[in-house]
């Protein structure tokens, strides 16, 4: 219970924060809607690792979606925010539903690179078909339209990032709720015992396709989102470094729960950005040297760091009742 609590507060302590932080600080608006964004393909990550597979060509799906809403955005002189966010997941789930056909039928290493080559494949296609991709130099994206209504870009920023948070967090409940589902459940028992959910007569790559379609699903809205809000597309949304950025923040934030994703994608960005201001030579160090601290002495992320110190205030105040 008090685990659960935990979790919730956190997470209130968090939204809280994000609500203000525009008002309070203006300059950290782009910053938070570009770490929404990140949040919600990280969440696919982690979804994928509730059935202890990790992949490192996830930015496929999320490159696809982003590409796809600048495409119908410059069709339709920048066409409607809503309609290219939902472009973006229809795009990307039915890419995911293709490629996972055959890569749901391998576990682990050989999941994780068939992902990888994937998503090079893509990237070398978006470099290459320069007259329909833009190639290195990538596409502008329109600013689109709120539900029809035109609007200046500091209005359209406003609502992008609350817009952003209110998808997050839609995101994070469903999420939740898929994992606690009877097919989340069965997910988690491709990690810990395949061959008895098989001799249950259940199909295991079904159920992980199923994972996996929800997974590119979610990576898909934050390429859209992200495109949106940095009003361009590069192949570089495509890249590997891309892939393992989303599994970094997802450990950083804590793997085994919905809200590392969020919490893993703010502390990525702010680490990242100020570091890069404050020590540009070296700001790859700081973040691997943040990462190797957590490791050692957070290895479930800050979600379940803040879980145990949680814990243990619990257990001295009882202890001293």
């Amino acid at each position: 219970m008090t685990s659960i609590l935990s979790k919730r507060w956190l997470l209130v302590f968090i939204v809280a924060l994000l609500i203000v932080a525009p008002i309070v600080a203006p300059s950290t608006q782009v910053l938070l809607t570009l770490a929404l964004a990140k949040s919600l393909a990280v969440l696919g990550v982690i979804v994928l690792l509730q059935a202890g597979q990790v992949s490192f060509g996830h930015a496929l799906f999320f490159a696809i979606a982003a590409y796809g809403a600048a495409f119908l955005g410059r069709s339709m002189g920048g066409g409607e925010i809503l309609l290219n966010l939902v472009l973006g997941v229809v795009a990307a789930s039915a890419v995911a539903l293709i490629v996972g056909l055959f890569i749901v039928r391998y576990r682990h290493i050989f999941f994780g690179m068939l992902n990888l080559a994937a998503s090079m494949i893509f990237y070398s296609f978006l470099e290459k078909f320069y007259y329909i991709t833009g190639g290195s130099d990538g596409l502008s994206v329109p600013r689109p339209t709120v539900l029809g209504m035109a609007l200046e870009r500091a209005e359209f920023e406003w609502i992008l990032f609350y817009g952003a948070l209110l998808l997050v967090l839609g995101a994070l409940a469903l999420t939740h709720r898929f994992l606690t589902s009877p097919l989340g459940q069965m997910m988690r028992a491709i990690k810990t015992n395949e061959v008895r959910l098989e001799y249950l007569g259940v199909s295991s790559r079904r159920v992980l396709l199923a994972g996996y379609v929800l997974s590119a699903a979610l990576c898909g809205l934050g390429g859209a989102l992200m495109a949106t809000a940095q009003g361009i597309v590069t192949p570089e949304y495509a890249w590997w470094i891309r892939s393992g950025e989303f599994v970094f923040i997802a450990i950083l934030g804590g793997a085994g729960s919905v809200n590392g994703a969020l919490v893993g994608a703010l502390a990525y960005e702010f680490v990242k950005n100020y570091a890069a201001a404050f020590a540009a030579d070296i700001w790859q160090l700081v973040l691997g040297t943040v990462l190797l601290v957590v490791i050692l002495f957070a290895p479930n992320g800050i979600v379940g760091l803040s879980q145990r110190l949680g814990n243990g205030r619990s257990e001295k105040e009882e202890a001293g009742q």
